[in-house]
């Protein structure tokens, strides 16, 4: 397509970690080309997973072109300006004085010595699961939510990530009152108070979800999701990785568990009926339709606008779901009475990991998830990079041990990848790819 329209620049936005991977193999074809080679196309690399480092260490060796890391959506005009003016090879010469500089720290960077998948299991933490017992669940199965209020997803919304839309650092509300980007902060947040008003008054988009909690028990890394209370058909098995960067003692003198998300769930062997669950919801049904209207006028300001309020809407039916399951669907937090600002700051019991978050980094986890919940009844499904459809998307797990937290898995080793692949019956090679992000 770029050869087609004879594009000035190519840009790459990558969502999530298994982007990184294809952005490399697009830089390593675009090198391939004498097109692009001769004409020294740029490349504009973004997106969530994105960074400067990965950039230079990873993508930017790839082709013999000028590679750009643009942090945010409101940075490319200016980057544009940059590649298209007059200065642009004073611009290119500064870029890649910096990544030179960047790739040098990076290859500086003392690596984490990685204990065996053996000896990192035997370090698992110690939770106790019969006081208190776990909850049983006052509705076990899968439930789904159509055309769900977004007047009353809204009320879960966390502004914070709202701003860096627009590149405006500092917590919200006080970035609000900030000296420095205070007045552009209120510009933009009235822009938002007003677009918000208008999905929702104008129905531009439809929220849909589907959640299940199940019985559930760990066996080794991983959690086995059962039919029901017998425990004898396994539903569903998700798969977890393990921390196994070397572990220290901390300040009591105790030895620092490598955790796996899994330890939150009471052992099979234990004889401890535990349960879990599972959701994805999506408010982009819809978006884009609207998208298209705004991109045809021209107005690229409504249109980032649109999708950054989207977005926040999708983070917020996560919130919202999370909080019916706790108090009412699941009901352990059933005298749960916290401020939206305690629950944006995780006050309450339980977590909900996503796959491709660091506790989580395995992005095939929503594979099986996607499957056992059915989302293509409200709307979802995922792309062959594990990316959710429509963009506005949320899914991942409920934990429910007043213990469970969120941590990194950090790096693995290439013994816990083939101990996997195992497990799961995959190739290896597959597996090794999909999980290339998180390999020491």
């Amino acid at each position: 397509k770029a050869k087609e329209v004879n594009a000035d620049m190519v840009g790459l936005s990558g969502l999530i970690t298994p982007s990184l991977e294809e952005m490399q193999y697009v830089a390593g074809e675009m090198d391939k080309d004498e097109y692009f080679r001769s004409r020294q196309t740029p490349l504009l690399i973004g997106g969530a997973t994105c960074s400067r480092v990965h950039t230079a260490v990873k993508i930017a060796p790839q082709y013999n072109g000028p590679v750009i890391y643009v942090p945010d959506a409101s940075r490319s005009v200016g980057v544009a300006q940059n590649l298209l003016g007059e200065n642009r090879a004073a611009y290119l010469a500064e870029v890649a004085t910096d990544y030179e500089h960047v790739r040098q720290l990076h290859a500086k960077r003392k690596k984490q010595p990685l204990w065996p998948i053996e000896k990192a299991r035997a370090n698992l933490p110690q939770l106790d699961f019969a006081n208190p017992p776990p909850v049983p669940p006052r509705a076990l199965g899968r439930r789904v939510f159509k055309n769900f209020d977004l007047a009353e997803i809204a009320q879960y919304i966390d502004w914070g990530p709202f701003f860096q839309t627009w590149d405006l650092a500092g917590p919200f509300p006080a970035i609000l009152d900030d000296e420095i980007v205070g007045e552009e902060a209120r510009k933009v947040f009235a822009d938002g108070q007003a677009m918000l008003k208008k999905i929702i008054e104008g129905r531009w988009l439809t929220a849909n979800g589907v959640m299940g909690l199940f019985p559930a028990n760990r066996v080794g890394d991983d959690i086995q999701f059962y039919t029901d209370e017998t425990r004898t058909q396994v539903l569903m098995t998700w798969y977890g990785l393990r921390q196994q960067t070397e572990k220290q003692v901390d300040a009591e003198g105790q030895l620092r568990p490598s955790r796996c998300l899994a330890d939150f769930v009471a052992p099979r062997e234990s004889g401890i009926a535990d349960y879990a669950g599972m959701f994805a919801v999506t408010a982009g049904i819809g978006s884009e339709k609207k998208e298209k209207e705004f991109l045809d006028a021209l107005d690229d300001y409504s249109n980032i606008m649109f999708k950054g309020i989207a977005d926040r809407l999708a983070e917020a039916f996560a919130e919202c779901l999370h909080h019916r399951v706790r108090t009412d669907l699941w009901g352990y937090g059933a005298g749960e009475a916290l401020t939206n600002d305690e629950l944006i700051a995780e006050k309450y019991q339980g977590i909900r990991p996503a796959p491709g978050y660091p506790a989580c980094p395995d992005h095939t986890a929503k594979i099986d998830l996607f499957k056992t919940l059915q989302t293509d009844e409200i709307g979802m499904a995922l792309t062959d990079s594990m990316a959710m459809y429509p963009a506005s998307s949320v899914s991942g797990f409920y934990l429910a041990h007043p213990q469970a937290t969120y941590f990194s898995v950090g790096t693995i080793g290439d013994d816990q990848v083939q101990d996997m692949a195992q497990r799961r019956g995959m190739d290896v090679e597959e597996l090794r790819r999909r999980l290339a992000p998180s390999l020491g």
